[in-house]
C-alpha cells in the first residue's frame, strides 16, 4: 500500500513538472520565436532590396497589397536581418503565471480568468474555430506601448499619391494608459478608484495648425469587451466637449486617410468583429533598427531626434528595412452591416502582436486600404531615455495610403515610453475642457 501510494505521489509529481515544462516550452515558443534560428527563402539576403524587376521571385512572403505597389514601381523595399524584439520579461513573467488559467467565454468578447501577460500564448490551429479571436485577445492585451506611453510630437501629412502634394500637417500629441492588467509600472496590477473597469484610455490632442488647435479626442475601453467604449470629442473652433456615437469611430478622422477605429492597426472590441485565423506564413514586415534606417532632417527636436523619413510613390512609403517574420494572418469581419468595410486582413507579428500590415476592403469586397505600421527596436531607439529597456516594439511611423482615392496620410513620430508623459488625470474629460479654455 506504502509503494503504491508513493509510486502514485511520484507519478503526480512527474505529471506536474511535465505540465509546466509544457507551459514553459508553449511560452518561450511564443516569445522567442528565433531563439533556434531565423526564417529564410531562396534568394533572399539582408541588404538587398526587392523591386519591380525582381519582385516575382519573393512574392510568397509579401502581403499581395504591397507586392503589387512594388510590381507596379511605387516603392522598393530594403531587406534587413531578422532579429529578436523580445518583450519586457515581467510581461512574460506575468504569461507564465497566469496564462494557463485564461479560456473564452460562450460569447465573442467573452475572456474568462485573464489576470495580465498574454492571454493564449499556444500555437493556433486552424481546426479550432475560435483560434482568430484567441489571437484578437492577444494583440488586445499584447504589450503595445507596454502599461502607457506617449507619441510626442507625431505628424499626420495628408498626401497625394500621384504628385507626393503636400496639402495639410497636422501635429498631435498621443497618450496612452492601462488602468488595468498592468505588468511593469506602478501602480500594480491596476490603478484604485476604477469602478467602471476602464482597460485602456487614449488622448489625443492637435497642436498645430491654428484651425485644428486643441481638437481632442478621450476613448475609454472597459475590460468587459461586450461593454460599448466610451469616446468624447472637443472641437477647438466649437469649444465644447460632446460624446462621440459608436458610428463615427468609422468616418474619417479630421479628413485623413484613417478612421479611429483604425489607430494601431485594428482601435475597436473584440465583439465588434468577426475574427478567423488564415494560416502561419514567414512574411516581410516592416522591422527594424531606429539608428540604421535613413532619417529626415526636417523636423527640429531639441535634443537632435530624427524621425523616420518616406520614399516612394507620392513620399507615401517608410523608408525602412524589412524583415521576414513569423506572422498569423487574421481575417476581421464586420459584425455590423453598416460597416464602410467589408474585412481587413491583419498580418500579426507572431512575436510582438503588433498589426505593422493591415489591408482593408471596402464594402463590394474590393481593395481600398493599404496600412502599414513601422516597428523599432526598443534598445536602437532614442526617442526617449527609458526606451531602450522598455521591453516595447514601438511604432515609429506609419502610412496609410487610400489605393481608390489616389491618397494617402502619412505618420512621423517620438514614441516614448516614459510615465511622467501620461499622469491618470490627462485622461479625463475635464482636462479636455480645461485645456479647451
Amino acid at each position: 500500500m506504502k509503494t503504491r501510494l508513493k509510486h502514485a505521489i511520484m507519478g503526480a509529481a512527474a505529471l506536474f513538472m511535465m505540465g509546466s515544462a509544457v507551459r514553459a516550452d508553449v511560452t518561450d515558443d511564443s516569445f522567442y520565436p528565433y531563439r533556434n534560428g531565423v526564417p529564410t527563402y531562396p534568394g533572399l539576403e539582408a541588404g538587398m532590396t526587392i523591386d519591380a524587376s525582381n519582385v516575382g521571385k519573393f512574392t510568397e512572403i509579401l502581403d499581395p497589397a504591397i507586392a503589387q505597389q512594388i510590381k507596379d514601381g511605387w516603392v522598393t523595399l530594403k531587406v534587413g536581418k531578422t532579429t529578436s524584439f523580445n518583450l519586457h520579461p515581467n510581461y512574460v513573467k506575468a504569461t507564465r503565471q497566469y496564462s494557463s488559467k485564461v479560456s473564452l467565454g460562450d460569447k465573442v468578447g467573452e475572456i474568462n480568468g485573464y489576470v495580465a501577460g498574454r492571454p493564449f500564448p499556444q500555437e493556433p490551429d486552424l481546426k479550432d474555430p475560435r483560434a482568430g479571436e484567441k489571437l484578437a485577445w492577444n494583440f488586445k492585451y499584447g504589450y503595445n506601448w507596454g502599461d502607457n506611453a506617449a507619441i510626442k510630437p507625431f505628424y499626420w501629412r495628408y498626401r497625394k499619391l500621384k504628385t507626393g502634394k503636400i496639402e495639410r500637417t497636422i501635429k498631435f500629441d498621443f497618450h496612452f494608459l492601462n488602468l488595468m492588467h498592468r505588468v511593469n509600472q506602478e501602480p500594480l496590477p491596476e490603478y484604485p478608484n476604477n469602478p467602471d473597469g476602464i482597460f485602456r484610455a487614449i488622448y489625443v490632442q492637435v497642436l498645430e495648425p491654428f484651425d485644428l488647435k486643441n481638437t481632442q479626442l478621450l476613448i475609454y475601453r472597459y475590460a468587459d469587451d461586450l461593454k460599448r467604449d466610451n469616446a468624447w470629442l472637443y472641437l477647438g473652433f466649437q469649444r465644447r466637449v460632446r460624446r462621440l456615437a459608436s458610428g463615427q469611430v468609422t468616418d474619417a478622422f479630421l479628413g485623413s486617410d484613417l478612421m479611429i477605429e483604425d489607430f494601431e492597426g485594428y482601435n475597436g472590441r473584440i465583439s465588434d468583429m468577426k475574427w478567423t485565423y488564415k494560416g502561419t506564413k514567414y512574411i516581410l514586415l516592416p522591422f527594424y533598427d531606429h539608428d540604421k534606417v535613413p532619417l529626415t532632417d526636417e523636423y527640429h527636436e531639441k535634443d537632435g531626434y530624427k524621425f523616420v523619413d518616406l520614399h516612394g510613390k507620392g513620399n507615401c512609403f517608410l523608408n525602412v528595412t524589412w524583415q521576414l517574420r513569423k506572422v498569423y494572418v487574421v481575417e476581421s469581419e464586420p459584425v455590423d452591416k453598416n460597416h464602410p468595410i467589408s474585412k481587413r486582413i491583419h498580418y500579426m507579428d507572431a512575436q510582438t502582436f503588433t498589426l505593422p500590415r493591415t489591408i482593408i476592403y471596402d464594402r463590394k469586397g474590393e481593395l481600398w486600404k493599404s496600412w502599414s505600421i513601422g516597428q523599432a527596436r526598443p534598445d536602437t531607439h532614442n526617442g526617449n531615455p527609458l526606451n531602450p529597456t522598455s521591453g516595447v516594439s514601438i511604432d515609429d511611423g506609419f502610412a496609410m495610403i487610400d489605393l481608390q482615392a489616389g491618397h494617402c496620410t502619412t505618420g512621423q513620430f517620438r514614441g516614448q515610453v516614459d510615465s511622467k508623459l501620461n499622469p491618470k488625470q490627462l485622461f479625463t474629460v475635464q482636462h479636455m475642457r480645461a485645456v479647451g479654455k
